[in-house]
């Protein structure tokens, strides 16, 4: 594929690449705001450190979606993988804040579901990378 002129956007990478970017600017919101956040003055609690940084790192795997999108042609497997990711960020990064700023433990349970989506994520875009090599081969 050449990139002589703008190539158009489908939808799929439209989403993903905007939530991808969203969620990355939040990161960085959610960075600054718990730093000064009088729940933790003693510090920020590991957990949410380490949904911060899971929030970052799949915030760059939704844009990798987004752009493969563009580049290979929305396949299942690469939408599987940006539905799945995002699935992670809300299952996982988004329930540890509403647990550890606004005290919400309802969804506690739904923790381990998040890390699983993100697994399953990945492996998924394997897929979609795999998919797409084949079938260029087979051209």
């Amino acid at each position: 594929m050449t990139f002589t002129q703008a190539t158009p956007l489908t939808v799929s990478a439209r989403i993903f690449l905007s939530l991808g970017s969203i969620s990355a600017c939040a990161s960085v919101a959610f960075s600054a705001a718990f730093a000064h956040l009088p729940v933790f003055a003693a510090g920020v609690p590991v957990m949410v450190q380490t949904a911060l940084t899971q929030q970052q790192f799949h915030s760059l795997g939704l844009v990798i979606v987004g752009l493969s999108c563009v580049c290979l042609g929305a396949s299942r497997w690469l939408l599987a993988a940006g539905w799945l990711m995002l699935a992670g960020l809300l299952l996982f990064s988004l329930n540890l804040y509403a647990r550890h700023v606004l005290g919400f433990d309802a969804f506690r349970a739904l923790v381990p579901w998040g890390g699983g989506a993100w697994l399953l994520a990945w492996l998924c875009l394997t897929l979609g990378f795999a998919s797409a090599a084949a079938r260029k081969t087979a051209s």
